[in-house]
């Protein structure tokens, strides 16, 4: 059975609120292709590989077209999201029970046929399993008992993904049967430098003064939670490939807080960890890491070994293919590398000419091979549906001469 009608079944007493149009928002000024080509060029990519568009580009081969996501799709910018939260007010009720957490996960793809429908999650979904509780308030963020001396960490343990969170498997089970060949479905964590910063900070911070207090006074304290989170993130990484994750994307948002030393130190090397596990277990997944404000680390990032660099909108794209390329040559790694992004979200506010612009000048400057097109940061909740169709629309139908 479809989750469409499983939906409609369990979760929702009016289904008026919840039924996207096929495509997405009106936009009349935006050309859109018509279904039939939809159809042929569908049949046609199902006949030539198993593997979707995007997991072909993450890959660096050549593919018909750029394939496009937006990072945080799944979430307040959609009318239909709104709605559900008044059913399901708490974040973790929207993410842990598996139907709604399907609902949300597919409504980007529905409305704007995204490449990549993503895990409606949070980076800090595994804490529990790990021995580690929180919570998540809509004006605050996330919060977690402060992690501060040798007595704090040890209640943590390794975890067990398929007991601590079995509504992850489920959803990204049920996601791989509902998008069909065509599209991927991907899969995320949280690197174990902003984990930690929720774990020391005890919730979201502008400075880290207390995360760098102890980086500074008591490195080994630190090395120590960052060695458990990496354990149990590279396990539950591997659980999501196992449940139906066809990519993994890894996110240390706040290591663009640190130095290239302390980047070096406390956040790549536990980076690597998880990659490496992927990449011994399943070298065909393709990974990608994002790093916010990361301008100053993008050869390190691509020396890790991760197959694609996800850039924030502070850099220009041709420098930033060079950038990973030269990462990649430095550490020994073959291949120049893939890289998605990086359009900035705030362009979403702007006119269709604008989005079109802007967008089309990052693809002809990333080029025809190695590049999944997203925003460099996630979608603003403010954003307009018509604006963000616009943009999928505007990557879906350009073509690299």
């Amino acid at each position: 059975m479809k989750f469409t009608a499983l939906a409609t079944t369990l979760l929702f007493a009016s289904t008026s609120a919840f039924t996207p149009s096929p495509v997405g928002p009106t936009t009349s000024n935006i050309a859109r292709p018509s279904a039939a080509t939809e159809k042929a060029a569908s049949t046609s990519d199902a006949t030539t590989t198993q593997d979707p568009l995007l997991i072909r580009a993450a890959r660096g081969e050549k593919t018909e077209r750029t394939p496009v996501w937006m990072m945080r799709q799944a979430g307040r910018h959609i009318k239909e999201y709104r709605e559900l939260c008044k059913k399901y007010p708490t974040f973790r009720e929207r993410s842990e029970i598996p139907e709604v957490a399907v609902e949300v996960s597919l409504q980007p793809w529905r409305n704007y046929k995204t490449d990549g429908c993503i895990l409606f999650s949070d980076i800090l979904t595994p804490l529990p399993g790990m021995g580690v509780e929180f919570d998540i308030t809509e004006k605050i963020g996330p919060v977690v008992e402060p992690m501060r001396d040798w007595d704090s960490i040890k209640k943590m343990h390794l975890i067990d993904p398929s007991a601590a969170a079995p509504f992850t498997g489920e959803v990204l089970r049920t996601l791989r049967e509902e998008v069909g060949p065509e599209t991927a479905v991907l899969g995320f964590v949280g690197c174990p430098y902003t984990l930690a910063t929720y774990l020391v900070e005890g919730q979201t911070s502008k400075e880290y003064l207390e995360i760098k207090k102890m980086m500074f006074s008591e490195p080994k304290l630190l090395h120590a939670i960052l060695q458990n989170l990496a354990d149990s993130i590279a396990e539950y990484a591997l659980y999501q490939i196992e449940s139906g994750a066809q990519l993994i994307q890894i996110f240390d948002s706040w290591a663009g807080h640190l130095s290239a030393r302390d980047y070096d130190t406390f956040a790549a090397p536990y980076q690597k960890i998880i990659l490496d596990k992927v990449k011994e277990k399943y070298p065909d997944v393709p990974t990608v890491v994002y790093i916010k404000h990361s301008g100053a680390l993008i050869e390190r990032m691509a020396g890790t070994g991760v197959d694609v660099v996800s850039l924030d909108w502070t850099v220009d794209m041709a420098e930033g293919r060079a950038r990973i390329a030269n990462g990649r040559k430095a550490a020994g790694i073959e291949g120049p590398g893939g890289v998605q992004g990086n359009l900035d979200p705030a362009i979403l506010f702007g006119s269709h000419e604008t989005i079109k612009e802007r967008a089309e000048e990052i693809l002809k400057k990333a080029g025809p091979t190695g590049h999944v097109m997203n925003l460099g940061h996630g979608i603003e909740a403010a954003t307009s549906e018509e604006n963000a169709a616009c943009f999928i629309e505007t990557v879906r139908n350009y073509r690299h001469e």
